[in-house]
Parts: structure tokens; sequence; C-alpha cells
């Protein structure tokens, strides 16, 4: 009997990929920030259905960092981390505004002012308006 070779994929269901790429732990934890928008399909929100295919643009938002990313390889399997890296490659852009936005959540944290109180209305309007001017 000869072993029976996998065909080669062409696409994958996003939520299994983003899985196996290691950017989310679980599947369920992908298909809920797909449908949360947190992600992206070549500018466009996706479902956790959709197949992507090689070359694609991926917009992956987690926590505070904003990833764009190209789908360089497809897997419905999940392995080590070297090998998961190697099914995106990560855009230039991406790296330098997470690098920016990183520097300036630093610089935040330093003056962050603590108070043994809650903000009232106006220092809440305030502090939120400082944040939107250094995150835009």
């Amino acid at each position: 009997m000869s072993k029976q070779s996998t065909p080669e994929l062409t696409k994958v269901r996003i939520d299994k990929w983003l899985w196996a790429a290691r950017f989310f732990k679980t599947r369920n934890i992908a298909k809920q920030a797909i449908e949360g928008g947190k992600v992206h399909v070549n500018g466009q929100r996706a479902k956790a259905s959709k197949e992507i295919e090689l070359g694609m643009t991926l917009t992956i938002r987690r926590g505070w960092d904003e990833l764009e990313v190209t789908v360089e390889g497809l897997s419905e399997q999940r392995r080590g981390a070297p090998e998961a890296q190697k099914l995106y490659n990560e855009t230039n852009d991406s790296i330098e505004k997470r690098k920016l936005h990183s520097e300036q959540r630093k610089t935040l944290g330093i003056l962050d002012l603590r108070t043994d109180t809650k903000p009232n209305t106006k220092q809440r309007r305030q502090i939120h308006r400082l944040k939107r001017e250094l995150f835009e």
C-alpha cells in the first residue's frame, strides 16, 4: 500500500489559520475576535468562515497592538512557534507603528498620575482628549 499525500491547501478558514499561526490561543477566541471586528481581510471586516488564500493582507488588533500581516503560508494545524511564524510576514509599516505606539504608551505611563479618587466628568473628558491626541 502506498501512502496518500495530502493535497496542498489553497484555502483555509480564517479562524483556523489565526489559531494555527498562533495569534490566538484557541479557535473560539479567534472566532470571538473576528466577530468583534478585530480582524479585517484586505481592509474588509471578515466572518469566521471566510476562507483566506496566499497573499491576502490581514489587519489584526490584539490588545493595544494592531498588526498588519501578509499570508505567506496556509495551515489548519497548530504547530510550534518557529513554524507558525513562517505562515505570515508582518509589514514594515506595521512594525514601525507598533514601536511608536509602544513608546507613546510608555511615555503616557510615566505621566500617569494616580489619585485616590475617581476622575470627575471634566477630568475624564480631558484624559480622553489627551489620549486621542497622543494615539492619532
